[in-house]
């Protein structure tokens, strides 16, 4: 999953699956003009906005458990899973089969077996769209903090032992050891609070999430081939 702001410049761009695949990634549509867009670059590739200087701001996601984040946030609400439609929404049920296996459904330009297909790692691009990174979460999880540079951004990102990686902003600040839920400890061991937008201390302001997404390493190292690969 990748979160985008769709409006830019007082325009919003209603976007759609369009069924198609580039190097195993979806792409979207937006449904004014038809135009293709790639989803992991947010913006049109094909179509008549292509050349408009068009690219959607991205935005962090988490992937967690339902427990996990219930825990950080009771109050949450979720989507009924009562559709009126006759669809098994059960954990696992969608592309069982697919899933089991580390085989892939299509075929990709080059196959980088430095990981697993199918292994989920934390994506990350510099706000220049260069410097894409991809790190192994088996690797995060060892690794509760881990601080690296990301172009000419310093970040830091703080995972949790189920595997919930959170990225932010670091600046000059280093970051040593994390609780697990809501204080991290810099290397002055001053204590930060730890919120979805960003990380907070009282005197020294806030530094905020830094756009990261997971990923299956099979579909981002298509996209990127050049990407770093940290594990």
């Amino acid at each position: 999953m990748v979160l985008y702001e769709t409006r830019q410049n007082g325009i919003n761009h209603e976007l759609g699956t369009s069924g198609f695949l580039y190097r195993s990634n979806k792409v979207m549509y937006d449904k004014k003009t038809s135009s293709m867009w790639s989803t992991l670059h947010g913006e049109p590739v094909i179509g008549p906005l292509v050349g408009k200087g068009i690219l959607l701001k991205r935005r962090s996601v988490v992937t967690t458990t339902w427990a996990e984040w219930r825990k950080l946030h009771p109050r949450t609400t979720v989507l009924s899973l009562n559709t009126g439609y006759e669809r098994d929404y059960g954990e696992g049920v969608a592309y069982k089969n697919y899933f089991a296996t580390d085989r892939l459904m299509f075929k990709t330009p080059k196959s980088d077996t430095r990981l697993p297909n199918k292994r989920q790692v934390v994506a990350l691009r510099s706000h220049d769209k260069t410097h894409p990174v991809a790190i192994d979460i088996e690797f995060l999880k060892k690794t509760p903090v881990y601080s690296l540079k990301v172009g000419g951004d310093d970040v830091v990102i703080l995972t949790t032992l189920k595997g919930a990686s959170r990225v932010y902003q670091a600046k000059d600040h280093t970051f040593k050891s994390w609780n697990g839920q809501g204080k991290v400890t810099d290397a002055n061991g001053e204590k930060w609070t730890v919120s979805e937008s960003g990380l907070t201390h009282a005197k020294k302001g806030t530094l905020a999430r830094y756009p990261s997404h997971q990923s299956f390493w099979f579909g981002w190292v298509a996209q990127f081939p050049k990407t770093r690969l940290i594990k």
